[in-house]
């Protein structure tokens, strides 16, 4: 039986955004840099690691900037005491194979295997579903008696859904029309997608229709090796397609000259580009590197609208090399509260949590069980938070965790070797994304990240924004439609 668990000791500093950006690397981080590149990718998330992936598969020369010393931005790992972590809730849809295996590598491809169980527990319903369309349907028609032609009914209208339609519908108004008052219904479709990037129902239909869609089709999947491998491997390839891959390089500025974006200053060294890829959030790529000065006053409104997802909160659970975990699901969404509640999702008085289970064959060399327990969070709950309340309200928010799991695992404690926890505002250290959000932007992101080539030539962002805020998969894609972009405005210089 092992000790007490071991617990992440607090900080001697704190580990705010001020400390981070001041405490970045220097000069010798860029020796050997060229003076100037075809194009820049500022940060290293799945989009800006796409992009640059693409740019360099094309010949052209790629220089990727991260601030931190790993690549990865939110689809990232860490090691402590024997034990690695995929931070935060990885789960996606069947075309994530298809993404990698054509802008990657087919050994990429190969490592996406599908979970074998998703599970709900809540007070309205008790389930197991591979999570497809087929149990889905099942699910819903058997248990929850609904008519299949209404169920059918729901499927062909999220189908036709068009992102370029002018449909104000919500969600909590699409789920009236197919099926009104059952708001067990409503969970077992919502919960996930919440989870997935922190949509809620008052929000337009579309974006949570498109989302839906995705993963709606042949089931979950995960990376099979751990993130850790993933992104080892996508360093590599980078690597041998010519990628020049910096990190501890924190860009300060985003240089304009005439409307044009000329390259950056990065660690105190000012580097020129043909053009520039933002994998920043947003809000910062306009208001902090480039400025707002750049930017049409219209444009600078319609980016003041719009709004940040929330963050998340994570617990970390390394269970001892000699104990062993018994089978309870890959991904497992619980709750306490009586019914679907964004607001309860994310409040600071926890009743929802999804635990994704890591069993010894995900990294068989390690032959260990590590839990996550993912919590949906709000930054403003946790920012103002003084050293002593942050430090009470993570023990509490660990305890609970462990406490709540104990009715999947009993004597649970027994078995944990160490525990760590994460909360917004450590997201809004490692990753500097804006008010700590996991999930990128709302709806309305999508149009200013698609408008900002208009506004100053030659840049371009690519990260989680509206609807294509899908995770991983989302992120990877968008990374290719920018590069392609970016690709077509480099041959126009070199044509002109």
């Amino acid at each position: 039986m092992p000790d007490i668990p071991l617990r992440a000791k607090p900080p001697k500093i704190k580990k705010d955004r001020a400390h981070r950006e001041t405490n970045i690397g220097g000069k010798s981080h860029l020796k050997d840099t060229r003076d100037e590149y075809d194009v820049i990718v500022i940060g290293s998330g799945l989009a800006g690691l796409t992009s640059a992936n693409c740019m360099a598969k094309q010949g052209r020369k790629v220089l990727l900037l991260e601030q931190h010393y790993i690549l990865g931005g939110l689809a990232q790992y860490f090691k402590r005491r024997g034990h690695i972590f995929d931070i935060s809730l990885h789960g996606f849809p069947i075309g994530m194979k298809k993404t990698l295996r054509k802008y990657w590598s087919k050994e990429l491809a190969n490592n996406i295997e599908q979970v074998k169980s998703v599970r709900f527990d809540n007070p309205q319903f008790t389930l197991e579903t591979t999570f497809t369309r087929e149990d889905f349907t099942r699910i819903i028609v058997e248990e929850f008696g609904i008519p299949e032609e209404k169920v059918v009914g729901f499927y062909d209208h999220l189908a036709a859904m068009n992102y370029y339609d002018e449909n104000t519908m919500t969600t909590r108004e699409m789920f009236e029309m197919f099926f009104p008052g059952r708001t067990d219904v409503w969970r077992l479709l919502m919960e996930p997608i919440s989870y997935a990037n922190g949509s809620t129902l008052d929000e337009p239909a579309i974006s949570y229709g498109i989302v839906f869609s995705n993963f709606m089709s042949k089931g979950v999947y995960i990376y099979n090796g751990g993130t850790d491998d993933m992104i080892n491997k996508m360093e590599q390839i980078l690597i041998d397609n010519g990628v020049d891959i910096r990190t501890k390089c924190l860009v300060q500025k985003i240089h304009v000259e005439n409307g044009i974006a000329t390259g950056v200053t990065v660690n105190g060294q000012r580097i020129k580009a043909k053009c520039l890829i933002s994998n920043a959030g947003i809000h910062p790529t306009i208001n902090k590197l480039v400025g707002p000065e750049n930017f049409s006053k219209d444009f600078i409104s319609q980016l003041d609208d719009v709004k940040v997802n929330t963050s998340s909160c994570q617990v970390y659970i390394g269970i001892d090399k000699e104990e062993d975990v018994p089978y309870f699901g890959d991904l497992v969404f619980t709750s306490t509260h009586p019914e679907y509640d964004s607001d309860a999702l994310t409040a600071m008085d926890i009743t929802s949590r999804t635990y994704s289970v890591y069993y010894p064959e995900m990294r068989p060399e390690r032959n260990r069980y590590t839990i996550v327990a993912s919590i949906n969070s709000k930054y403003n709950d946790w920012a103002d938070l003084s050293d002593a309340e942050y430090q009470t309200a993570k023990d509490k928010m660990i305890d609970e965790t462990i406490q709540s799991l104990e009715k999947y695992v009993p004597n649970i404690r027994e078995k944990i070797h160490y525990l760590e926890a994460a909360t917004p505002r450590t997201v809004e250290y490692y990753t500097l994304s804006h008010m700590g959000t996991s999930f990128g932007t709302k709806f309305d992101g999508l149009k200013i990240s698609q408008e900002l080539p208009n506004q100053v030539k030659g840049l371009y962002h690519a990260g989680s924004v509206g609807i294509i805020m899908s995770g991983w998969l989302g992120a990877a894609n968008y990374g290719v439609i920018i590069s392609n972009s970016a690709d077509k405005y480099i041959a126009s210089l070199e044509q002109s």
